[in-house]
């Protein structure tokens, strides 16, 4: 089977596309990239539309992109089945008028959800804007992908005929050695993300101030974005904090399989109950004990291998880092669990399990 990822995404800041690449390419299929990133996040995409005369830049950059990807297409094989990587809402309608093939979108994000996570009411003409933009991509595949079931519950009624539910998962430079060492010294806590608010990091910020006093546990907070500035004022009682910018994929996955703890969200939104964020995956590929919030999708995928707490709950979270750092033993075992789970049911090769028979089924081969 020949498998061709085709659009504007991009592998070193999303590595779901990565994931499933490696995945399909572990259980034999022949892997074609067709790939050009337009470097717009959603963030971006969500303010330009909130800003309608900015949408022309927009779409110039995505006509360029478009063009590129169409030159590329033409020297490629023909693909058995194209699969549309995150954030392809556009290029979905572009692969389904190139190629003669199943077409899989990977619908990770739906931008009218991500509107209203930040803020945007659900009746305004931005968020009518990008739910019709969302109708419209579910529309033009044949197979679409979503991380969980209770975001597959969220789809039409006719889209949902057509989806299937493949985890996030962790790329395979994250997973690191199954049996961690015991844990001397401080707690190491790290988190990752772009401070939206699905990652209600306020709650970790008032969760580190809690803690100020505390040298048992040190912190590592690495990204910037929306709610940054304000997590950062409710953790700067604590002086056991290390802040970071963004750091690429390989350097990122070495620097949190140097931590003991991975926190996960703790937004209390409706999207926050649904989703399982990336960084779930990678740190418990990465050996970490992982500590989340106690919602329906995560105990679906993560069940007792995770430490979950109240979302939104500060104090919660304190008292969880608090036992870990003075249970050793808990610590080690969580970490061990979290491993064992990552390489049986997250690794790549397992994930893409389901969209291995979606694809067949829709008559790729």
């Amino acid at each position: 089977m020949r498998v061709l990822f085709f659009g504007t995404f991009d592998e070193s800041t999303h590595p779901r596309v990565q994931v499933l690449r490696e995945g399909l390419a572990a259980r034999g299929a022949t892997i074609d990239v067709c790939n050009v990133p337009l470097n717009v996040d959603t963030a971006l995409r969500v303010r330009i539309a909130q800003r309608p005369w900015e949408a022309p830049r927009m779409l110039l950059r995505i006509l360029r992109s478009w063009w590129a990807l169409w030159r590329m297409a033409r020297t490629l094989p023909a693909p058995d089945v194209v699969v549309v990587g995150y954030l392809g809402h556009f290029d979905v309608h572009l692969a389904r008028r190139l190629f003669d093939a199943p077409i899989v979108l990977d619908f990770l994000v739906a931008l009218g959800d991500t509107a209203r996570d930040r803020r945007i009411g659900p009746r305004s003409p931005v968020s009518w804007l990008l739910d019709t933009i969302d109708r419209a991509a579910l529309r033009t595949a044949d197979v679409i992908v979503v991380d969980t079931e209770a975001q597959r519950a969220r789809l039409p009624d006719e889209a949902r005929g057509r989806s299937i539910v493949v985890a996030v998962g962790a790329p395979e430079l994250w997973f690191r050695d199954p049996a961690p060492d015991p844990v001397d010294g401080p707690l190491r806590v790290v988190f990752f993300g772009l401070f939206t608010p699905l990652q209600g990091t306020p709650v970790i910020g008032r969760a580190i101030a809690r803690l100020a006093d505390d040298p048992r546990i040190a912190w590592t907070i690495i990204g910037t974005g929306q709610d940054y500035q304000r997590t950062r004022a409710l953790a700067s009682p604590n002086p056991h904090v290390t802040w970071l910018d963004w750091l690429p994929g390989p350097e990122l996955a070495r620097m949190v399989a140097e931590h003991h703890v991975c926190l996960g969200i703790f937004g209390t939104s409706d999207k926050a109950w649904r989703v399982v964020p990336n960084k779930l995956f990678q740190g418990a590929a990465a050996g970490c004990a992982v500590v989340s919030s106690d919602t329906p999708s995560h105990r679906e995928l993560l069940g007792d291998d995770a430490v979950l707490v109240a979302a939104g709950d500060d104090a919660a979270l304190a008292a969880a880092l608090l036992h870990l750092a003075e249970d050793r033993d808990v610590l080690t075992d969580m970490r061990r669990r979290a491993g064992a789970l990552a390489r049986r049911e997250f690794s790549p090769a397992a994930v893409v399990a389901p969209l291995e028979q979606a694809i067949e089924a829709a008559g790729g081969r």
